[in-house]
């Protein structure tokens, strides 16, 4: 598993491994936990890469419903097909009733389509979801079985890898999390963040790499308001490199300061640093 993994440009450390060899052994869902940025959405993209079938996503956000992520019917085509229904003469009720709700008309969301087609699921942060919409979530992973009243019961011949991910706004409910393997993701060390970079951005020198990585680990160490995670790592080296840079300086560092760090306060606080002992210290 982590060589295929691997293969795919994603670096996972045994834990993580393990993880995903279980979820796929046992047909488990696999809960990610950690800060933005630490790679939680990227392991599903690799998850799918590695075994060879289609990402299904799944934003969610407050106020999702099942109806949302799972199914709706496309009123637009049914109407039409109302109309020439009714030109042709067709005034057969139950007729009518049954071609308006067929297949044909179903409009499969993330859910649906994950159902029906081997895949792996990506349900991105569920802790923005509301409390009936994990509950729904749990009963489908369940059973990986959703009931359409116009249709009858879909269940899933091949269940899909599913991935949930979260923030950590809010606690979910221990209730799916005991229905899913759980991984803490961490901020990476010095060393496998930057292995990450150079596989993600082989373009970027290698000095350059170094530099960006040392000062994102002293960035992690202050008591910031939104630390930076991996993929804000890799968007400053490649902003860098974008720019026709092969090391860093301090000066350069603070103009860049945009591609790292999202909050003003969080921006004030590293221009305050003595960002050149920091380089220096790093042996960057």
């Amino acid at each position: 598993m982590r060589t295929r993994l691997e293969e795919t440009g994603y670096l996972v450390d045994e834990g993580l491994a393990v993880a995903c060899f279980l979820a796929l052994r046992l047909h488990r869902p696999l809960f990610c936990e950690g800060d933005a940025g630490v790679g939680k959405t990227a392991l599903a993209s690799a998850l799918a890469q590695a075994l060879r079938v289609p990402l299904i996503r799944l934003q969610c956000y407050e106020g999702i419903d099942a109806s949302q992520a799972l199914y709706d019917w496309d009123f637009p085509r049914q109407l039409l097909h109302l109309r020439a229904a009714e030109a042709a003469g067709v005034t057969d009720p139950d007729r009518l009733e049954d071609e308006l709700y067929s297949r044909r008309f179903l409009i499969a969301r993330p859910l649906l389509r994950a159902l029906e087609t081997p895949s792996v699921l990506l349900v991105d942060e569920i802790d923005r979801a509301d409390d009936e919409f994990e509950a729904f979530l749990l009963e489908l992973l369940s059973e990986y079985t959703v009931s359409i009243p116009e249709l009858g019961t879909v269940r899933s011949e091949s269940p899909p890898v599913v991935v949930l991910t979260s923030n950590r706004t809010r606690e979910v409910h221990d209730a799916l999390k005991r229905r899913c393997l759980y991984h803490w993701f961490e901020h990476p060390g010095f060393a496998r963040e930057l292995a990450i970079v150079r596989r993600r951005l082989p373009q970027v020198a290698e000095r350059l790499a170094e530099q960006v990585t040392a000062v994102v680990q002293e960035l992690r160490s202050q008591d910031l308001l939104k630390p930076p995670g991996v993929a804000e790592t890799i968007d400053w080296a490649e902003a860098l490199d974008a720019l026709g840079a092969s090391e860093l300086d301090a000066e350069l560092a603070v103009a860049t300061l945009g591609s790292v760090l999202k909050y003003r306060e969080d921006a004030e606080r590293a221009r305050a640093l003595d960002l050149s002992s920091i380089l220096a210290a790093r042996g960057a």
